[in-house]
């Protein structure tokens, strides 16, 4: 699968710590970051991943991942993966908020933020309307 992100085609490596190599090989960091989450949330089976690139709409980061778990559970375990993988990866400790309840768990990695929702909750908020309202959000994969 590759993902898209605002018309840019990004390969998604096999493993994060592929991608945190690929960054050290002339791969802009940021994009080997948002390669990272992108596939440890594919591999966690996240729903409905939506990458926006913010980049000149905020000075917070460069690009927003919003995406979906089924229930409390699977939004705890689609978080708590993605900041091990991170980890391991060598791009640092996150910055996590929302993992006690799990409705909606924020992971600030600095330049890629991540919304990990309860289907329910990310309907009422619609980040993805807020952040796209110049266009239409890529879709990362279905």
């Amino acid at each position: 699968m590759t993902p898209s992100v605002e018309g840019a085609v990004l390969r998604a490596p096999q493993t994060p710590a592929i991608a945190a190599e690929t960054a050290r090989n002339g791969e802009s960091p940021v994009t080997a970051l948002l390669a990272a989450v992108l596939t440890s949330l594919d591999d966690s089976k996240a729903e409905d991943t939506v990458a926006i690139d913010i980049t000149g709409k905020t000075p917070i980061a460069d690009h927003m991942v919003v995406c979906s778990g089924r229930s409390h559970r699977h939004v705890g375990a689609i978080a708590d993966h993605l900041l091990k993988d991170l980890k391991e990866a060598g791009f640092g400790t996150a910055t996590v908020e929302g993992l006690t309840a799990c409705d909606w768990v924020l992971i600030d990695t600095g330049d890629v933020i991540v919304h990990v929702f309860r289907p329910e909750v990310r309907q009422f908020y619609n980040l993805e309307k807020m952040w796209a309202a110049d266009h239409a959000p890529a879709r990362a994969h279905g």
